[in-house]
């Protein structure tokens, strides 16, 4: 794995995840915990809904999507943290046995100006099913530490 920091991430570096697949029982035990909506928990509900059948909760795709990307490893070394996510969308519904990866691209990148070790890195991130169809995407600012003289 390549170490990478803030200096290596320009707007335009692309990259792309492996894939995992979301299994029924995955679906349903994270719904169940984190957002028990019958569309998600319950299959004669879930098949009365607008979405005819179980789908993954939006927030267990993000996550999903999140992890695929910390495996990536692209900027997990030089990571400071993350002041938050912007433009959070769930396009499409993702259902069990779907395989979801990860396009992602950097919007920006701009260097501190108070810290000289650390800059804001602007990451647009696609979620997208086996099929090629973007389920989800999110922005997200990263601070990454810049590389060492």
């Amino acid at each position: 794995m390549t170490k990478r920091y803030f200096d290596d991430l320009p707007a335009g570096f692309r990259f792309e995840t492996d894939a995992q697949r979301l299994t029924l029982d995955e679906i349903l035990d994270f719904a169940r915990q984190w957002d028990p909506q019958p569309f998600h928990t319950d299959a004669a509900a879930a098949a009365d809904s607008p979405f005819g059948g179980i789908i993954a909760s939006g927030f267990h795709t993000m996550l999903v999507g999140f992890v695929l990307t910390l495996k990536a490893g692209v900027w997990n070394a030089a990571s400071m943290g993350s002041p938050g996510m912007d433009a959070i969308r769930w396009l499409k519904p993702v259902r069990p046995d779907d395989e979801l990866h990860v396009v992602a691209e950097v919007m920006s990148s701009t260097p501190s100006r108070s810290k000289p070790d650390r800059g804001a890195t602007v990451i647009r991130y696609d979620v997208l099913r086996g099929d090629g169809e973007t389920v989800m995407s999110y922005t997200a600012t990263h601070i990454l530490r810049r590389r060492p003289a």
